[in-house]
């Protein structure tokens, strides 16, 4: 007798693609059936779009699944999945959709398949409403190491809205089970660098722009340190054209953050470097551990893992409390968010704990 498929509201709480990308990698994982209706019943164009899609296609190839109601629109998809596949897996959005976010659903499912998996994933590299690359590289990648996690990640091709046209190659190695994860004392910024870029036909002079404006913007919190953001000419590695920076910070504990922006139509790039100026000193003021974008991305692992984990963060997000409303669903993980007075600063953080579901790789 199969079990009940778990279902879902897709329009709850934050409504959106991350849900699907939860409840997608979760379903492959525990082997449990997933039915999610209403997706994302609340957005301007609702179901499904070309990135969700293909991201539900590249967990259901993952884990040889059977996937019913995958159409551009659909808003009701249910996901039953099978044994989960090494090897090699491509997901190509066709548009600028995010290979980031294609990586977020695919990662997790890799890491409990019986050998390595290569991950060949196209779309935009540096898309808005998304990751950067950069960010997935110099933030994500550092942190989700902690917990046992090893991919490597080669940029093939930079891809820019609305082409798209951008191509990762990952690795993910298979692990038998995640550690959990401390991350509480911040200590000092020790180290700001970045990137301000521009590709195709736009003029070398609005990287340096964007840059000096970031710099600026910075220098006018942080005094002390030196901050090293280069103006980068894309050339040969990039499709279409576009303009953006990625600046970065980190901790004497190991702790990463970032602010980044992207170049639109009409707006002078010293905005875009101060944009993402602020965006960092923002993340980095609260005195939390992880920035606005890396706490949802965690959730997911730290509810695999084996034990608790803690992480200190500033105030918690919409996105994040989704992530924790989807993985309490479908692992046994319990989450608690707990106020904490920081003596060092005015700003409150937040300490996420959550006793982990203790997933093990039955293919190893």
């Amino acid at each position: 007798m199969e079990r009940a498929a778990v279902e879902i509201d897709g329009s709850v709480m934050e409504g959106g693609g991350q849900i699907l990308r939860v409840s997608a990698a979760l379903s492959c994982i525990t082997g449990s059936a997933i039915k999610i209706t209403k997706v994302r019943a609340g957005r301007s164009t609702p179901g499904l779009r070309p990135q969700h899609l293909s991201g539900l296609q590249l967990v259901s190839d993952l884990c040889s699944g059977s996937l019913q109601g995958a159409t551009i629109g659909s808003t009701d998809i249910s996901l039953t999945p099978g044994k989960i596949q090494s090897g090699n897996h491509t997901a190509d959005t066709q548009t600028a959709g995010s290979v980031c976010l294609l990586l977020q659903v695919a990662l997790p499912c890799a890491l409990f398949a019986d050998a390595s998996s290569q991950l060949c994933l196209k779309g935009g590299t540096n898309a808005e409403m998304a990751p950067q690359i950069d960010y997935t590289v110099k933030v994500f990648k550092p942190i989700i190491e902690k917990f046992g996690v090893h991919f490597d990640c080669d940029i093939r091709m930079r891809g820019y809205y609305p082409k798209g046209g951008g191509e990762v190659a990952v690795t993910v190695n298979p692990v038998k089970e995640l550690q959990p994860v401390i991350m509480t004392e911040r200590g000092n910024i020790t180290k700001i660098y970045g990137r301000a870029f521009v590709a195709g036909v736009l003029p070398y002079k609005l990287a340096k722009d964007m840059s000096s404006a970031a710099v600026r913007t910075i220098r006018k919190e942080i005094k002390d340190l030196y901050i090293n953001i280069q103006a980068l000419q894309e050339k040969e590695m990039a499709c279409g054209n576009g303009n953006g920076i990625i600046i970065i910070a980190e901790s004497s504990t190991g702790c990463v953050f970032a602010g980044s922006a992207l170049g639109k139509k009409g707006v002078y790039v010293d905005k875009i470097g101060i944009e993402a100026a602020e965006m960092l000193l923002r993340n980095i003021r609260h005195n939390g551990c992880v920035d606005e974008f890396l706490q949802d991305q965690l959730i997911i692992f730290m509810a695999l893992a084996k034990g608790t984990s803690r992480i200190r963060t500033g105030a918690v997000t919409l996105h994040t409390q989704t992530a924790i409303h989807i993985a309490e669903r479908l692992t046994q993980a319990k989450f608690t968010i707990t106020k904490s007075e920081d003596e060092l600063s005015s700003n409150v953080t937040y300490i996420i704990e959550c006793e982990g579901s203790g997933a093990t790789n039955t293919h190893l």
